[in-house]
């Protein structure tokens, strides 16, 4: 029993250790996403706002790479690079805009449920920690490691399913020039159509930040916590 509750102790250490290491990472890499969707989002916006207004051109450039000065709008160019050409093609950067969208989404929800079923075991191996007297005052900060992490996960898979539905959002706009004209001269579906995508993006910014902050409050719990298994390897059992 004691050789099996010192293995115990010096697998605590380990987690102690490397897991706080590793969300170091994860308490500043979430703010990557946060820069790169709101760029999204504003580069959306900036084109919903045009379109909201703006009347569609009847006579065009004959050059299919012309620029087309009705759709295309500055601040999204200058974001993301969406250039409409009098081609009447899907800009490639839109193609793209959904596709990085969908790949977000879908490690978000990869991530979320791997932590989500390592926080559950976790859960229940501390409670073995209840035996450890010289613990005892920590136990509520190295369950709320726990608990902080399992709201991350949730947190991701919230994340995926806002980009999710801001890609299928999207989805639902024929984005070539031809079509978004003839949008643009009846009843402007279009543009709500790409606020609303624009939004679900902030809105998951706003969750991915979330979590990068909740990863950060359990700086100091992992390292008093991690302390103090040091002294207890270091010393008698108490």
């Amino acid at each position: 029993m004691e050789a099996e509750r010192d293995q115990l102790l010096l697998t605590v250490r380990n987690l102690a250790r490397f897991h706080r290491e590793h969300e170091k990472f994860y308490s500043e890499s979430p703010f990557h996403d946060v820069i790169q969707l709101h760029r999204s989002s504003r580069a959306l916006k900036a084109l919903a706002e045009r379109w909201s207004v703006v009347a569609p051109l009847e006579r065009t450039s004959p050059s299919p790479f012309a620029g087309a000065p009705d759709l295309n709008d500055d601040r999204a160019t200058e974001t993301l690079g969406i250039l409409f050409m009098e081609s009447g093609d899907e800009p490639a950067e839109i193609t793209s805009l959904k596709a990085d969208l969908g790949a977000l989404a879908e490690a978000n929800r990869t991530t979320g449920q791997w932590l989500a079923d390592a926080m559950a075991t976790a859960w229940d191996v501390l409670e073995a920690l209840l035996a450890y007297p010289g613990l005892a005052d920590l136990l509520a900060e190295r369950h709320r490691i726990v608990t902080n992490d399992w709201q991350c996960a949730t947190t991701a898979q919230l994340v995926a399913r806002n980009l999710d539905r801001a890609v299928a959002i999207l989805g639902r706009i024929d984005f070539t020039a031809a079509a978004l004209r003839a949008d643009l001269a009846g009843d402007r579906i279009a543009p709500r159509y790409v606020f609303s995508a624009a939004e679900m993006i902030d809105h998951a910014a706003d969750l991915a930040a979330q979590s990068a902050v909740l990863t950060h409050e359990n700086e100091r719990r992992w390292r008093i916590f991690h302390d103090r298994v040091e002294q207890i390897v270091a010393g008698p059992e108490p």
